[in-house]
């Protein structure tokens, strides 16, 4: 584990529960047991609302119960297939109903399984459930509308390079071309520039053969995701023993898990860059999180006194508890005369990144043919970014950079006194919630409180929200923020990003596992809950304990814009004052509804304890005003960006 996540040990649960929640509602809830928390909350007083009140099925806990067994022949397609996934690790399937031979048999060998109500949402569950963790998961649909309603969440995957599995059911090889149920049977184009690797199985005996092709995708290389499409025939097939399969191998034969390494003369080269450079900084993106390249990272950083900044889609590979980070420095990125960007497999093009135009660029990354792509670089590595890392630490002198310390220190200071006056600002609106008192109150209860910082993942979303409250958060451990608009900047996934974030903090999977147990926070819009606010229920028959901040401004992001057209302002605004935390209610979960600035810390302080004593989300429904965005009549209004760091919203 890198030494970022040493610094403060993770609270254990029973000392959380024991510190955070008082004595008799800790009891009730342990007592009660989580499966009887929402009836004993929703249902108390007379009349017939006790009988009727919400609760988890007792299926729930049934399921939780048993214990799976080996999967052993004979087998179906989908046994075989689903064996497979147990046996390279997949870490969770997030699905709808729909295909149900192939997500039953993964479900059946144990793989943690959750189903929601929409596929998209759930695609946006496995793809933020792998951003936080670095392990695989798998998403389903049923072929036809459930397929089509996760193209969005693929192409939001696509372009935050996430290793995610995606399997869809089709028609039978047998209905090809007769538009059986007006389904047509050849999904593969529908997902072409949107995958690393796809396939439609038509031959069952092949069905573990393909498996493995489609592991050695994931698990190699710069990841993207991986679509297979299950024909009836395929999934049915019956096999009684091995001979009767094509290429059944054990993943040590059909992979490897070795990496490139930079060769000595690029890392000399390397060195000689660094050697000559007054500011040098790293860009720390992706490829450092999937490859695990933390501890070196710190180490080369430390070693030479290279600042770091961070982009992609998550934050945390390098800790904003030191004094290298640059990520809340956007004011020195101009004055580095050296960029190291490693694993940032999604280049920005010139001018993107608020880097100087005399600034020199090395280049890490695994694939040899894209590197000098939109940004023209001065040396490309062709490596694995843990191993050019772990040779840079090796290969780099000792070395002092007080001043360019120091400007990183001041451009921190700067940056911090400017969220100071925002946040200032921002209490003088007194009628409703403004966007810089939501950003400071929770970067105060996250980090400036009784929480130790390091512990609360977050699954950042929102539009102009997120332009406020990137600005106050803060990582300090791998996966600790999921930044959801990376690249794509899909409107509307967060909640259920949330599904998958909040996911791996319950099962503890990769380096969530110090923080297994505890909530997450989400922040979105009002524009965007709209898109994913039934999976809620989701979360609250799971007991994913997620407190859901919106931001309700009663109009979409894009208001300022037609603020002077009468005929073109329907289109951008909503209803005013809707009551999403009331939707909350409906569907299990607990609601606020903060129309003060005074009351917005309190309703969070509640929102926790109800996470932590009775395991149910919330939405905390904050209410803001579209004017707020106005620069000129409500300032600041809308915040720009810089990309990278705390700033970015795209990279």
């Amino acid at each position: 584990m890198s030494k970022n996540t040493e610094r403060r040990p993770a609270v254990s649960r029973r000392t959380f529960l024991r510190d955070t929640v008082a004595g008799a509602g800790a009891t009730a809830a342990a007592a009660l047991g989580a499966g009887a928390v929402v009836e004993a909350a929703q249902g108390q007083g007379a009349g017939p609302a006790a009988t009727a009140a919400i609760r988890v099925p007792a299926e729930f806990a049934a399921a939780a119960a048993t214990r799976a067994t080996p999967v052993e022949f004979p087998m179906t397609g989908a046994q075989v297939f689903a064996r497979a996934c147990k046996e390279e690790g997949v870490a969770a399937l997030f699905c709808c109903p729909g295909n149900y031979p192939v997500i039953h048999a993964i479900a059946a060998t144990g793989i943690p399984a959750y189903g929601g109500r929409h596929e998209g949402s759930m695609a946006h569950a496995a793809d933020a459930f792998i951003r936080v963790t670095g392990q695989i998961a798998v998403c389903s649909g049923t072929e036809g509308p459930g397929f089509t309603d996760m193209i969005c969440a693929i192409a939001a995957a696509n372009a935050a390079r996430t290793p995610l599995l995606v399997l869809a059911s089709n028609m039978s090889i047998f209905a090809e071309d007769t538009e059986a149920g007006i389904q047509l049977g050849y999904q593969q184009p529908t997902t072409e520039g949107m995958k690393k690797y796809g396939k439609r199985l038509i031959i069952p005996r092949r069905v573990h053969e393909y498996a493995g092709y489609a592991f050695r995708q994931l698990k190699s290389g710069v990841p993207k995701p991986v679509h297979l499409d299950f024909p009836s025939e395929v999934a049915s097939a019956r096999f009684k023993d091995a001979t009767e399969l094509e290429y059944f191998h054990d993943k040590a034969r059909y992979r490897t898990e070795s990496r490139p390494h930079p060769s000595p003369r690029d890392i000399a080269q390397a060195v000689a860059l660094i050697r000559t450079a007054e500011r040098p900084m790293i860009v720390s993106s992706n490829g450092v999180f999937y490859d695990n390249a933390w501890d070196a990272l710190e180490r080369l950083a430390e070693k030479n006194q290279i600042p770091v900044v961070e982009s992609g889609a998550m934050k945390g590979q390098f800790s904003d508890a030191s004094p290298l980070s640059a990520n809340a420095a956007p004011g020195a990125l101009a004055s580095a005369d050296l960029v190291i960007l490693v694993g940032q497999h999604c280049m920005p093009t010139v001018g993107e990144f608020a880097f100087g135009p005399d600034a020199k660029f090395i280049r890490i990354d695994q694939l040899h043919e894209d590197i000098g792509r939109n940004l023209p670089i001065d040396l490309g590595i062709v490596s694995s970014e843990r191993a050019a890392l772990e040779a840079l630490a090796d290969a780099v002198p000792a070395a002092r950079r007080d001043a360019w310390i120091a400007e990183i220190a001041a451009a921190r200071k700067k940056f911090e006194d400017q969220n100071d006056e925002y946040y200032r600002t921002g209490l003088k609106y007194t009628d409703a919630v403004h966007p810089a008192v939501i950003a400071r109150e929770l970067g105060d209860f996250l980090y400036r409180g009784k929480l130790p910082r390091e512990e609360t993942t977050i699954a950042s979303g929102g539009f102009g929200i997120a332009r406020y409250v990137r600005r106050e958060l803060r990582a300090y451990r791998p996966g600790q923020i999921m930044n959801g608009a990376y690249q794509y900047g899909a409107i509307g996934p967060d909640v259920g990003y949330a599904v998958g974030v909040a996911a791996a903090v319950q099962l503890g999977a990769g380096p969530q596992a110090p923080y297994k147990g505890h909530p997450i926070i989400c922040t979105t819009g009002d524009a965007g809950i709209g898109y994913t606010i039934m999976e809620i229920d989701t979360m609250a028959k799971h007991r994913l304990p997620v407190i859901v901040i919106v931001y309700n401004n009663n109009a979409w992001g894009t208001w300022v814009q037609a603020a002077r057209e009468p005929l073109a302002m329907p289109i951008h605004l909503f209803q005013e004052n809707l009551r999403y935390d009331r939707v909350a209610e409906a569907l299990g979960g607990h609601g606020e509804y903060v129309t003060r600035p005074g009351d917005f810390r309190p309703a969070l302080e509640r929102a926790y304890q109800v996470a932590v004593r009775e395991r149910r989300p919330s939405i905390i429904n904050c209410q803001g005003r579209k004017e707020f965005w106005d620069r000129e009549k409500f300032p600041p209004g809308t915040l720009g960006k810089i990309e990278p760091g705390v700033m970015s919203y795209y990279h």
